[in-house]
């Protein structure tokens, strides 16, 4: 019997991995690109669409209360009928919407009707990206390989949102934006022909030894003759018994790790789409030029992929994911909360980039640690609750600073809501158990083998 997460572990990283690191990084890209053009929308449509504060933040929003559903939802589907199967449904609906948005949502009702239909789909890519690229790392460099995976697309797709707001929509309007997202179609093709099924998932519903044989040669090409010896079974660990579900999330194995990460993902959201949906309006309030303030939302994302690396490579080496974590976010509340009390073009450019750097960077490790929390039959429930609890913050982050700058003129209110959202987050993550989530459990373990369930005796 050939355990597949010990191949997996133990493969070096090759062309193959290559490969599934630049799909996922497309893909995630388009999600990345999806959620943050709304934000160089808000200066075209506010004075023609007659917008107050509010609307402008449910504006942002919308397309966050889509993305929610589609993180939720997609879960218990990546679960049971496979991670590639709804990673392309999702694609494909990020595709059409977007350029229904462009083609037909130019009143406000319209556009955020269609900005919810197409967050739906944006909202499957990001947390079923970080399931499926880390059932391909290895063990040495888990957290460091997911990223490259997901965070270089997520941290590119940012910068591209900024730099079409910046240099397409002066000239070609803000339909453009979402001519752009439409090209996810493209991806959608690619990945048709090149992204195959997680070997885990593969293993663990007992599919066909050829399909596991032909990817794990692939991703391992030293032992491909070993996987091609006759009569080869190709297994993977599971627990005994149940399907992927909210109520397996909230057992006793995972609910102190659960309610943590969700509550860490509920603040850190708040906080991140907060802060991007409003932090170019923010800079041309505090008396920053269009380009400049712009500009800020390209910085924020270009410094997000650097810390998700440098985050990721603390949790690696140190073995303490929530310390890094908390220290990261903590950071990033002092960098904030500084932007609250001092306006000066060049302290606003360090705090801008301190905050990309430390929370959204950690948001970045929090995604790869919890796919790892949990083990491979709720992985996809597990991260999609997660990034779906979240994004009731990321809802809620826009619309209720926009409320708190319609009662407080001026940005500080804006900047101190932020900050205390992301030293909450830190706290919460601290509550994490995650040497329970990891521990197998006692009594019968099984394995799955081709579709029979055998206990093993511990």
């Amino acid at each position: 019997m050939i355990d597949v997460r010990r191949e997996l572990d133990e493969a070096p990283i090759g062309p193959y991995h290559v490969l599934l690191v630049a799909l996922v990084g497309l893909i995630v890209f388009f999600e990345a690109y999806g959620t943050f053009n709304v934000a160089y929308v808000v200066h075209y449509v506010t004075g023609p669409w007659r917008l107050g504060p509010g609307q402008v933040g449910f504006l942002v929003s919308s397309g966050l209360i889509g993305f929610m559903a589609g993180s939720l939802l997609h879960g218990r589907f990546a679960d049971r009928y496979g991670r590639r199967p709804v990673l392309l449904c999702g694609l494909w609906m990020a595709a059409g919407f977007s350029l229904a948005t462009a083609l037909l949502g130019h009143s406000f009702q319209l556009f955020c009707g269609l900005r919810f239909c197409n967050g739906i789909g944006l909202g499957i890519l990001l947390p079923l990206s970080v399931t499926y690229i880390s059932e391909f790392s290895p063990a040495r460099m888990r957290s460091t390989f997911a990223t490259w995976g997901w965070g270089l697309g997520f941290s590119a797709g940012g910068v591209g949102a900024a730099a079409a707001g910046v240099f397409l929509t002066p000239t070609l309007g803000w339909p453009s934006l979402y001519y752009v997202g439409s090209l996810a179609a493209v991806v959608a093709v690619a990945c048709h022909i090149l992204l195959p099924e997680s070997v885990q998932f593969l293993a663990l519903h007992g599919a066909a030894p050829d399909r596991i044989r032909l990817t794990l040669a692939k991703l391992h090409p030293a032992r491909s003759a070993v996987y091609a010896q006759p009569g080869q079974v190709f297994t993977t660990a599971r627990r005994q018994p149940g399907a992927a579900s909210v109520a397996a999330l909230l057992s006793k194995r995972y609910r102190r790790t659960t309610l943590s990460v969700w509550g860490a993902a509920f603040f850190l959201l708040f906080a991140v789409y907060g802060l991007t949906g409003w932090v170019p309006t923010a800079m041309l309030q505090r008396g920053e030029s269009v380009v400049a303030s712009f500009s800020f939302g390209a910085l924020i994302l270009a410094a997000n992929f650097v810390g998700t690396l440098a985050s990721g490579y603390a949790a690696d080496k140190t073995g303490c994911g929530r310390g890094s974590l908390a220290a990261w976010w903590v950071a990033g509340t002092l960098a904030v909360g500084t932007l609250a009390f001092v306006n000066l073009h060049l302290v606003n450019v360090i705090c801008v980039t301190a905050a990309g750097f430390f929370i959204l960077g950690g948001l970045g490790t929090l995604n790869n640690l919890t796919a790892g929390w949990y083990d491979t039959e709720v992985r996809g429930t597990g991260v999609g609750m997660m990034l779906g609890v979240g994004r009731i913050g990321g809802v809620l982050g826009p619309f209720i600073t926009g409320l708190l700058q319609q009662l407080v003129p001026g940005s500080a209110i804006l900047f101190l809501a932020i900050a205390a959202a992301s030293f909450l987050g830190a706290c919460m993550i601290l509550l994490a158990s995650p040497a329970t989530a990891m521990r197998a459990p006692a009594g019968l373990e099984s394995m799955r083998i081709h579709g029979t369930t055998i206990g093993r005796i511990q």
